[in-house]
């Protein structure tokens, strides 16, 4: 089975992570837009950005890793991940995208994200 990286990134630093992550392991990294229909992966490791609504293109990586051992998911935000109610905050986020059965196998980190003033926007 092929194994994958999703990337879910806005402001370029999930991407960033995605792409090194490749560079050491290998594994391809695509952008969770361009991931195309259901295909057989052993391992889906999943970089995305954090928002109120969860995590960017998490939903993807769930229709990519159904049926799968593996998942892992690295969110990418500027929550301080020192701070147990953030981490707990993320989590709760996680398990509203991530059904039951996949998210007790998937593993979890938190990466600090990046943050470019001149591209934030209201």
């Amino acid at each position: 089975m092929k194994n994958i990286i999703l990337c879910g990134s806005c402001y370029g630093t999930a991407k960033q992570y995605a792409e090194k992550c490749a560079e050491m392991t290998g594994i391809p990294a695509v952008s969770y837009k361009a991931a195309s229909g259901r295909k057989s992966y052993g391992v889906v490791v999943h970089f995305g950005a954090l928002y109120a609504d969860g995590v960017k293109g998490l939903r993807t990586a769930v229709r990519a890793a159904q049926g799968m051992a593996r998942l892992i998911i690295v969110t990418v935000g500027l929550a301080d991940v020192a701070d147990q109610k953030n981490t707990d905050a993320i989590k709760r986020s996680i398990a509203r995208q991530v059904p039951q059965e996949l998210l007790r196998n998937a593993t979890i980190f938190h990466l600090r994200g990046g943050i470019d003033y001149g591209a934030l926007h209201f």
